[in-house]
């Protein structure tokens, strides 16, 4: 697996890529710019502010439109178009030094929303669910640095990034109890970062530090490591009509003298296996 670079390096901090059928073409954060982009079959990529100085995650809502996680709150839009008008949620907590950072949808259309301190102190951050009712409740907290989350193929484990413990762990889930039984799933080196989850139940992780995508196996082991011309990767997702391809955000944030390719969209091609369907919010 070899991985292209697709885009210019148009993100100082790119995250959370993600692929609707609804969609012109599959989106991502530049996550302290505020901004949603998304890059169209011809190359283009276009831009949208969200109002915000964060913008962690974006994801389909069931049935029309899409949400984003902003710096404290999440804002809905109606419409499917990158342009589609945004109505801005409450604010989710009143600490100014705690941010949104990445997340995901669960079967049951909750969105899960985690965070971190700023400072990254350890600790200060926490997992929120957002009930397609609207009603916020804490999953879990005492996490550092809350990053990737994706549920297995038959929705009974959700995998979990905290980059700060350097490793994947694993939850079960259902409905009515939500994330229980957490417990250490992979070590990952290089600081793991955001992570999707295939149809064979392989789970492929960024890593931040060192710039590569790494592929665990349903039992959580090593299978394939792709590295990428870059410094930073930061998230990983399955794109295309058949989810058969990947694609991979970048960094160069906080770096004096960026790398090419640091802050581009990549592609891996021929991944060898096929994508789950993005999991929606029901609200």
């Amino acid at each position: 697996m070899k991985a292209e670079q697709l885009t210019a390096d148009v993100c100082e901090h790119g995250e959370g890529p993600v692929h609707s059928p609804r969609w012109v073409g599959p989106r991502w954060v530049d996550m302290l710019a505020g901004e949603v982009l998304e890059l169209s079959p011809s190359g283009e990529v276009a831009r949208r502010d969200v109002g915000s100085k964060v913008a962690a995650v974006v994801r389909p809502r069931r049935g029309a439109g899409w949400l984003v996680a902003t710096e404290r709150a999440v804002a809905l839009a109606d419409g499917d178009d990158l342009d589609a008008a945004l109505t801005n949620g409450p604010e989710l907590w009143t600490d100014t030094g705690i941010r949104s950072n990445e997340g995901g949808c669960a079967p049951d259309g909750a969105f899960y929303l985690g965070t971190m301190a700023y400072d990254e102190t350890p600790g200060a951050g926490t997992v929120h669910r957002i009930d397609p009712s609207g009603a916020v409740t804490t999953a879990f907290g005492n996490v550092t640095v809350s990053n990737g989350l994706g549920w297995s193929p038959d929705g009974t484990r959700a995998y979990y990034v905290d980059t700060d413990t350097g490793r994947i762990d694993v939850f079960d889930w259902t409905a009515d109890n939500g994330l229980t039984g957490r417990r250490a799933w992979a070590d990952v080196p290089g600081g793991p970062d955001g992570l999707t989850v295939d149809a064979e139940g392989g789970v492929w992780v960024a890593t931040y530090w060192t710039g590569e995508v790494r592929r665990y196996d349903a039992d959580g082991r090593l299978d394939a490591v792709v590295d990428l011309p870059v410094r930073r990767a930061t998230a990983v997702a399955f794109t295309g009509a058949g989810l058969d391809q990947l694609i991979v955000t970048t960094s160069r944030l906080d770096q004096d003298t960026p790398g090419p390719g640091d802050g581009a969209l990549f592609g891996i091609v021929e991944p060898g296996v096929r994508g789950l369907p993005v999991l929606e919010f029901g609200g």
